[in-house]
């Protein structure tokens, strides 16, 4: 099974970028994020053609995350648990059937910048809801990964000029650390896992001729359970994408389990 995560950018102002790639990627499953509409305004019937089931969750110009699957999707639920006032559409979760069922939760992790403001407050409340339902399915015992735009850089190795990042939210020590933590429940993050090299970068900006001058950075993650981990054979970064036209920011991330 490939299971695919991509920040589009806004689904309906590069549908035919994001079709090109799923026809030519053909992954079974993808969660996406900042689709950037509410669900009527999804082009659903443009992937049913392709052979997808679609879950949405979505909002009007900001945020909103989807899940495609091939196979049946069962157990959909939107929005991540534990603050029933927050409006803003970034979680998606759902189990994929099959021989071999496996849940899939798709994230789009608030950016918390700048930092001296109630956005970084947000980013680091949100990402101690997603640990807390982290240990909650770890409990279950059951295949799991959660991919998707993490707004955070691990390590130094996974940006060009690190430097350049100091004091960005996504390079704080408060938000990598939070990750770190993530990670040390004893999830495995799948790109370390079955590549690691340094460089795989999975942004770059529209300014300052970042693609050209690869001034990325990689903050698109896919992250296993222990069930999940067993199962992976791969992880591919199609970072070709990127030159494509009109592009999104961020390229696809690809892990294949052998399910």
């Amino acid at each position: 099974m490939r299971i695919a995560t991509w920040n589009v950018n806004s689904v309906n102002a590069r549908i035919e970028t994001v079709l090109r790639w799923f026809e030519e990627a053909k992954p079974d499953v993808a969660v996406l994020q900042e689709i950037k509409c509410v669900d009527e305004k999804f082009p659903t019937e443009a992937f049913e053609r392709l052979g997808y089931n679609v879950a949405v969750h979505g909002q009007k110009t900001y945020n909103g995350v989807a899940m495609l699957s091939k196979a049946p999707l069962e157990d959909v639920r939107r929005g991540l648990p534990g603050d029933e006032t927050d409006e803003q559409a970034r979680y998606i979760e759902a189990v994929v059937s099959g021989p071999t069922p496996v849940r899939v939760i798709g994230i789009y992790l608030p950016n918390g910048n700048p930092v001296d403001t109630e956005k970084f407050t947000y980013k680091l409340g949100w990402m101690a809801r997603l640990h807390a339902r982290a240990q909650e399915l770890l409990t279950w015992e059951e295949p799991f990964a959660i991919l998707g735009d993490f707004n955070v850089i691990p390590e130094r190795r996974d940006a060009e000029f690190p430097d350049n990042w100091a004091g960005d939210a996504l390079f704080r020590p408060e938000s990598r650390g939070a990750f770190r933590a993530l990670k040390n429940l004893g999830l495995t993050e799948a790109y370390l896992q079955a590549d690691g090299a340094p460089g795989a970068y999975t942004f770059w900006d529209y300014q300052a001729g970042a693609w050209q001058r690869n001034n990325g950075i990689r903050i698109d993650h896919a992250l296993l359970s222990p069930q999940a981990a067993d199962l992976l054979t791969g992880v591919s970064i199609h970072r070709d994408v990127r030159a494509w036209e009109k592009p999104s920011d961020h390229v696809p991330l690809v892990i294949e389990l052998d399910l």
